[in-house]
């Protein structure tokens, strides 16, 4: 989406994650009520608002079970944080904290993680160079 702001890691994530996740429904020929929650990590605020816009552009709609970790181990309002924070701390914090102890529960059955993250250094974001993302799924099932 050409962001080049490395202050707006969510909106430089967010195409990354929703390509990742559609390209999952295609591939296995699943939606998004198929599983019981649809994580990613860190979009924070603002990208998660994007991911679900990018999303329902596609026909997915994703808000009534989809969720960040940094929205979830953050309160924007209390901590000041803004957005979020590291994705892979999210992400394996949240996961392993409280998603996790859902599966063992088994309050949960299924869960598709889609951890996020950007390839940048800090000279590309000198340069004016746009920050590509990454994602990758992996679908929990118990």
């Amino acid at each position: 989406m050409g962001i080049k702001d490395a202050n707006n890691m969510g909106a430089a994530m967010a195409p990354a994650f929703a390509d990742t996740l559609i390209t999952h429904f295609t591939d296995t020929g699943r939606n998004p009520s198929y599983y019981d929650a649809i994580i990613s990590g860190d979009l924070g605020h603002v990208g998660k608002e994007i991911a679900i816009d990018l999303a329902a552009t596609k026909g997915y709609q994703i808000k009534s079970n989809y969720n960040d970790c940094g929205v979830l181990m953050f309160d924007k309002n209390a901590q000041d944080t803004h957005s979020g924070g590291s994705g892979c701390a999210c992400c394996a914090t949240v996961f392993s904290g409280y998603f996790f102890k859902k599966l063992k529960e088994k309050k949960m059955k299924r869960i598709l993680l889609i951890a996020t993250g950007a390839l940048m250094n800090s000279t590309s974001s000198q340069q004016g160079e746009s920050i590509p993302g990454i994602a990758h799924a992996v679908s929990i099932e118990i």
